[in-house]
């Protein structure tokens, strides 16, 4: 909660780019919803449009699919917040059955689900993230590929296909690129990954990548 606290002070100061916010707040407590007019009665506040938990991190598979967690989605969706899901591919399916149950909430898969990419492995991935973009109420990044690759030996043939599925599944209209950085630069520059997003969406009309580097995102946070 400090750190949302103190995102939101930076991206309330007019002399920053930072426009929103997709904070964190204990999906496991009993009050989401004072939690977030908390954090949006804060300066800065009114920049807060999502939230995402590290679930990537927690040992239960099914830790989105429990009661307090669910409860706390709605809740946020009813205060008008996304929810990012920072998943890797064994949580995934938990995802979709979350999505599925909750239509009403707005998701965002980052990272397209962590696909194991320095393994080359493909499915279940794909079929999984198939079945996700088949839900309208669910969008993905294009982010945070390359430290799912060799993070000293990858190559762009190598990330290229995974980005072009996610694309092909959710379309431009709900795919948003997401540069993962400071993160990325474990693996890659800023300027590398913005370079591979490109030929992701090599095929892509002018309007279709107008969507995918900024009117998708600005939608779905409501920017």
């Amino acid at each position: 909660t400090e750190e949302t606290l103190d995102l939101l002070a930076i991206a309330a100061d007019p002399s920053t780019p930072v426009v929103a916010v997709v904070g964190w707040i204990d999906l496991t407590a009993p009050d989401p919803a004072e939690r977030a007019a908390a954090l949006r009665a804060a300066p800065g506040g009114e920049l807060l449009v999502g939230v995402r938990h590290f679930v990537q991190d927690e040992a239960d598979p099914q830790w989105l699919a429990r009661p307090d967690v669910t409860r706390s989605l709605e809740a946020l969706a009813a205060a008008g917040l996304t929810y990012d899901l920072l998943v890797r591919e064994p949580q995934l399916p938990a995802a979709v059955r979350v999505a599925e149950r909750h239509p009403g909430v707005s998701f965002v898969l980052d990272h397209l689900g962590k696909p194991a990419i320095g393994a080359g492995a493909w499915q279940p991935w794909a079929d999984t993230v198939e079945r996700l973009a088949a839900l309208p109420n669910v969008a993905v990044k294009l982010s945070g590929l390359v430290t799912e690759a060799h993070w000293r030996d990858w190559t762009a043939a190598q990330i290229l296909p995974y980005a072009r599925h996610a694309l092909a599944c959710f379309g431009p209209e709900r795919t948003m690129f997401g540069s993962d950085w400071p993160v990325c630069t474990l693996a890659a520059s800023y300027d590398t990954v913005v370079s591979i997003a490109d030929q992701a969406c090599a095929e892509l009309s002018d309007a279709e990548r107008d969507l995918v580097f900024g009117a998708t995102a600005r939608r779905v946070y409501g920017l």
